[in-house]
């Protein structure tokens, strides 16, 4: 037998994809071979969005199976997505594994899938291969959903993940207060119905796993960690902390914002992204312009593609020709590189914790715009836990107002202690990585237990 081949499975979104790749590329800083598997559409996006010379390209090998869907279906119906997924790619996957079976320094001896790709972890198990389940969001969210039947017990979900009751409520004190405002994705549809099965099935086969790992360290979440000791933190995990580019992205990245970020005064720019998912209608995306001219300072906002139509593009083009240089739109970033420059002074975020593990690593003040699930939970730890950042509140019309945009960017940037504090942080999520901190002792027990092949070696 050769060197450790893994195999990593990603969930096939934005926010999924990123961190399973800054996982593999530390790894194969071991000497590990790695194989990379993504659905289809999603691998003909990463690779699309590949720079010449990009060093994943290099070092990991990139491999595509079908997720069920036919090519011109919409990948954004979730349920549909994972309802093919599970009746077609365990069986593509099983495939992949026995083509390399027997063939030195090609066999699959280990598998890290995303917690939300669990049943990756089951063919694993299926085939005798040693796995790891990788949880890419906080570990108080993973937390929650490993006590899913007691929220069922106490008549707050129904069976099919319906809520029975809104309610505010937290595991553990300390930990962030949490709201079933979490779970409406899965209220009252069947697509819900499907997302809620699948991630009751993720709960089963995740804790039958060798381990389960956590984009997280334990100096940002103490408490979910002690309450929840199986889940080992290995994060945050940066481009910037293995000295490499943000890999694995769904767009091309716009690298030359950076040109107009190095025009800017310190600690001076408004950077507005919101994610992969989220949608602003018209009327929304309208107040949000008007507040980040009404700021009066400078932003760079990051307006994806599948935002757009043809209304909104011409809006858009009318307001970079009013605003001229003091605003910055661009279809992607390169988000690692914009949080890091001197002159991005806070970061208007959906809240994902990828972007949250991004901000906070770079000593970034927040003002949090969640759009579903989790990103309510990260909101309040950023606001209620860390204090580094601010919510935005609706008006009376439903939209979050100009009025309000500009006063909270206002309110923000003038009281210095949220940059105090997320510098505070910042160091907190630093340590954690660097040699001897929690984390970086998690990964290396982690490394030996993929070399060893046989007991673990958890701390």
């Amino acid at each position: 037998m050769g060197k450790p081949h893994i195999l990593a499975v990603a969930y096939p979104a934005q926010g999924h994809v990123i961190p399973m790749m800054e996982l593999v590329l530390c790894l194969s800083k071991h000497g590990f071979k790695i194989t990379f598997v993504n659905t289809e559409s999603i691998h003909k996006r990463v690779m699309s969005a590949f720079s010449v010379g990009d060093y994943a390209g290099e070092m990991i090998n990139f491999v595509a199976i079908p997720d069920g869907m036919e090519p011109w279906e919409d990948r954004g119906d979730l349920g549909r997505l994972t309802e093919t997924m599970l009746q077609v790619m365990p069986g593509k996957l099983e495939e992949l594994i026995e083509e390399k079976r027997g063939i030195d320094d090609d066999e699959i001896t280990c598998i890290i899938a995303d917690e939300n790709a669990g049943w990756a972890l089951g063919v694993a198990e299926k085939m005798g291969i040693k796995r790891a389940a990788f949880w890419p969001a906080a570990a108080a969210m993973l937390g929650l959903l490993f006590r899913i039947q007691e929220l069922i017990q106490n008549k707050i979900l129904d069976t099919d993940g319906s809520i029975l009751k809104c309610h505010k409520f937290t595991l553990s004190p300390g930990m962030p207060i949490m709201s079933t405002e979490i779970f409406a994705a899965f209220s009252g549809t069947n697509a819900g119905k499907i997302l809620f099965d699948s991630v009751v099935y993720n709960n089963k086969v995740v804790k039958g796993a060798d381990w389960i790992i956590c984009n997280t360290s334990a100096e940002l979440e103490p408490e979910a960690l002690s309450l929840f000791p199986e889940i080992s933190p290995i994060g945050p995990l940066m481009a910037s902390s293995r000295s490499g580019e943000s890999a694995g992205h769904l767009w091309p990245v716009d690298a030359t914002c950076i040109s107009w970020l190095d025009q800017q005064p310190a600690c001076s720019v408004i950077y507005a992204a919101f994610g992969s998912f989220t949608l602003f209608d018209i009327d929304q995306l309208q107040e949000l312009a008007q507040g980040l001219e009404m700021t009066d300072r400078p932003f760079l906002w990051v307006v994806r593609p599948d935002m757009t139509n043809e209304k909104i593009k011409t809006y858009l083009e009318e307001f970079e020709a009013k605003i001229q240089n003091r605003g910055r739109i661009v279809s992607w970033a390169p988000q690692d590189k914009v949080l890091s420059h001197p002159s991005v002074g806070c970061f208007l975020s959906h809240c994902g914790w990828n972007s949250t593990m991004e901000g906070v690593s770079n000593g970034i003040p927040f003002l949090c715009w969640p759009y579903f699930t989790d990103q309510y939970l990260n909101q309040n730890y950023i606001c209620d836990v860390w204090k580094i950042g601010l919510g935005l509140s609706k008006g009376e019309t439903g939209l979050i107002t100009r009025e309000e945009i500009s006063s909270k960017v206002e309110q923000l940037l003038r009281d210095k202690s949220f940059r105090k504090r997320a510098l505070l942080y910042k160091e907190k999520a630093v340590n954690s990585i660097q040699k001897g901190g929690g984390s970086d002792k998690n990964m290396s027990n982690f490394v030996k237990w993929i070399s060893s092949g046989t007991e673990m070696c958890k701390p």
